[in-house]
Parts: structure tokens; C-alpha cells; sequence
């Protein structure tokens, strides 16, 4: 699973690495650690202009929710059955690029997890990198307010991370480079369920 993520890039290499412009610059907040279970506002770029950083909330509420409640069980979507999931089925082509500078998992030390070593894992040859996300659009019913939000898709992990998150061996999908403009044309979610995979490294951290 993917919950906790690392973005403290300069807002200037982002833009630069992504060939991107912050649409609001001011909300960019670089942080060590985000939390997704804060519901953070963190940057993105979505299938409609992949010349543009928005600012998007992590826990997707579809454009049917009656409230918010659902996006605590959003967070993540798993890529294998994210076009079945009513949560998710309706926003599968709605892509996007989840930005990130690296992100957080644990090591079970025993079997119930109550040791714990946590790594920030990172691919090899990306700085800056994006996570495959899919998005929604919905209005708040007491509000008016549109919230847009996504979802983190993850995948079967790899040896590594096998190694890692021994507990749920799952990994988020990684995008390389060279896909992420395919990612956002929608191309078929099974082509980046693993053995699709970016190298990654790993280091302990306390």
C-alpha cells in the first residue's frame, strides 16, 4: 500500500523536471512526510492538461458520494480490480500523475508487527517522480464546494519490496519516465500491473 509519501522539492525543479506550471503555486507545501490520512492537498497533473500542476486532495470521493466519509477507504485503489470497485470504476480513465520525491514504508520485524523498520524508498534513476493515480470531481451537497481528489494505485511488489512490506506485499505503481504521457492517454491499467516496475532503492530511516 502507499500511505505515506515524501515531496520537499523546490517548486522551480518540479516544474522543470515535469515540464509543468503550477496553476497556484502558493498552495505548493514541501514536506518531509505526508500523511495520507490527512487528506493532504498535494500536486498533480491530470489527463486534461498535462501542462498544468494542480493541487488535488489524496482520498478519492466519487462524483455519487453523499458526503466525504468514503475517502478513507480511497487512498489507495489496487490496480488489478480498480475497474470492478464501485469506489473506483467511474474514474479509471480520469489519469493522473501523483508527484512525489519518494515515499515511506515498514518492515514487520515479527510476525505482528510490533517492531518495525522504516525505509523512504526511491527509484534509481528518478529525482522526481510520479505515482499512477486516477481522480475525481464532486460537489459537496451542503456546500457547493468541488472537491477534486485522488487515488494511489498499487500493485503485487516487487522482490524488494517483497522484502519490505512483508506484511501486505503490495507496492504503489511507480511510472517511468517514458510512460507517464501514456499513463494520462489512458492506456490499459493491466500494462502497469506488475512486472511492471521502476528500480528502486531502499534506506532505513529512523
Amino acid at each position: 500500500m502507499c500511505y505515506r509519501t515524501k515531496l520537499n522539492s523546490k517548486l522551480s525543479s518540479l516544474e522543470k523536471s515535469l515540464d509543468a506550471r503550477f496553476i497556484e503555486p502558493e498552495k505548493y507545501k514541501p514536506q518531509d512526510e505526508i500523511n495520507a490520512f490527512s487528506f493532504a492537498e498535494t500536486p498533480v497533473i491530470t489527463d486534461e492538461n498535462p501542462g498544468e500542476i494542480n493541487i488535488y486532495h489524496w482520498g478519492l470521493i466519487p462524483f455519487w458520494a453523499k458526503d466525504d466519509n468514503i475517502k478513507k477507504r480511497t487512498l489507495n485503489s489496487k490496480i488489478e480490480t480498480a475497474s470492478e470497485k464501485p469506489a473506483f470504476r467511474n474514474s479509471v480513465n480520469n489519469r493522473c500523475l501523483v508527484i512525489a520525491d519518494g515515499y515511506y514504508e515498514w518492515q514487520w520485524l515479527d510476525s505482528k508487527g510490533k517492531e518495525k523498520q522504516k525505509f523512504l524508498i526511491q527509484p534509481v534513476d528518478q529525482e522526481i517522480f510520479s505515482f499512477a493515480g486516477i481522480y475525481s470531481s464532486w460537489k459537496n451537497p451542503q456546500t457547493n464546494e468541488l472537491v477534486n481528489s485522488y487515488s494511489i494505485l498499487t500493485t503485487e511488489a516487487n522482490e524488494l519490496m517483497n522484502e519490505i512490506h512483508n506484511n501486505k506485499k503490495r507496492m504503489p505503481v511507480v511510472l517511468k519516465n517514458k510512460d507517464m504521457a501514456a499513463w494520462l492517454a489512458g492506456d490499459d491499467l493491466e500494462k502497469f500491473a506488475f512486472p511492471y516496475e521502476v528500480e528502486l532503492k531502499a534506506k532505513p530511516v529512523s
